[in-house]
C-alpha cells in the first residue's frame, strides 16, 4: 500500500462512479422523451401482439433481457430498458417482487454467457496465467445450466421467491 496506489484507486473509483451517475442523469431525459414521443404506447402495443398474455410477455421479456445482458451492464438495463417494460406488467398485476427476482437471476445468468460474459472477464482478470478464456467459458457452463434451472423453478413456482417477503409483511 502506497500513496500512488491509493491515488490510482481513488481516481478509478471516482471515474466509475461518475459514469454511473452520468447514466442515471441521462436516463431521466431519455425516459421523458421516450414517453413524450409515444414510445410507451409502442411498447404496450408490442406486448399486446405477443401471444400468451402475461406468461408470453414474461417469456419475451426474459429472452430480451437475456440478450441485452450479453451487451449491456445491469445499470443500463435497470435504468433505461426496464422502465419501458414494467408498466406492462403492472397492468397485468404481476407480483413485482417475483418479477424483480426473475430479472435479477436472468441477468446474472446472462452475464455468465458468451459472447461477452461480463462476469467472465472479471474472472479472467484474477485467474493464473495458464487459464484461458475458453477454459473459463467451458467451466462456467454447469453454473449457467443450474441458474437456468433455478429461473425455471422460480418461473413455475413463484412462491419460492415470494414467501419470505410475504412472511415479513411486504
Amino acid at each position: 500500500m502506497n500513496m500512488q496506489l491509493l491515488k490510482d484507486t481513488m481516481h478509478g473509483t471516482l471515474t466509475i462512479s461518475a459514469m454511473v451517475y452520468f447514466i442515471l442523469l441521462c436516463a431521466q431525459p431519455f425516459a421523458l422523451a421516450f414517453r413524450g414521443l409515444g414510445g410507451e404506447d409502442m411498447v404496450h402495443g408490442l406486448f399486446d401482439m405477443i401471444p400468451g398474455g402475461e406468461v408470453g410477455a414474461l417469456l419475451f421479456l426474459m429472452g430480451l433481457l437475456f440478450i441485452l445482458g450479453f451487451f449491456l451492464e445491469w445499470i443500463e438495463i435497470s435504468y433505461i430498458a426496464l422502465p419501458m417494460f414494467l408498466p406492462v406488467f403492472i397492468g397485468y398485476g404481476t407480483d413485482m417482487v417475483w418479477l424483480a427476482i426473475l430479472i435479477a437471476m436472468n441477468l446474472q445468468m446472462s452475464f455468465l454467457t458468451p459472447p461477452f460474459g461480463w462476469a467472465l472477464f472479471f474472472l479472467k482478470g484474477v485467474t493464473p496465467p495458464g487459464i484461458t478464456t475458453r477454459d473459463i467459458y467451458v467451466g462456467v457452463l454447469p453454473f449457467v445450466l443450474l441458474q437456468a434451472l433455478a429461473v425455471a423453478v422460480i418461473f413455475v413456482f413463484p412462491s419460492v421467491a415470494t414467501w419470505l417477503p410475504k412472511a415479513i409483511g411486504w
